[in-house]
């Protein structure tokens, strides 16, 4: 089970610091989408810290269970948030992204929490 933990929370980092990067950047088609949704160009670099910040907290969390559970509780509340500003904005075909992040978070949260 800790091989899956793994595997999966490095997974989950990649993408959370992918993300943060695109946020950080400002890459242009990332912004549009989601001032499109209705987030606005200041939550870019908050958001994006919050990321890194989960991103470390699964790395950390392999080696103490605690701030990996907490780091995945944490990143299912923000991708719970993403989710709705997507919902609201009724932006469909943007939805899997944020929803793929969720479960995996979930599953991290899961695996941690039956390990600890």
């Amino acid at each position: 089970m800790f091989v899956a933990t793994v595997i999966i929370s490095v997974l989950l980092a990649a993408m959370l610091s992918m993300s943060a990067y695109f946020k950080i950047t400002r890459r242009p088609q990332f912004v549009e989408g989601y001032a499109a949704i209705g987030v606005p160009d200041s939550w870019l670099n908050p958001l994006a810290g919050l990321l890194l910040a989960g991103a470390a907290g699964l790395l950390v969390g392999l080696w103490w269970a605690p701030i990996g559970i907490a780091a995945a509780a944490g990143l299912i509340l923000y991708f719970l948030g993403g989710i709705g500003f997507h919902v609201k904005a009724k932006d469909w075909k943007s939805l899997p992204v944020p929803t793929v992040m969720l479960i995996l978070s979930i599953v991290v949260l899961v695996l941690r929490c039956a390990m600890a």
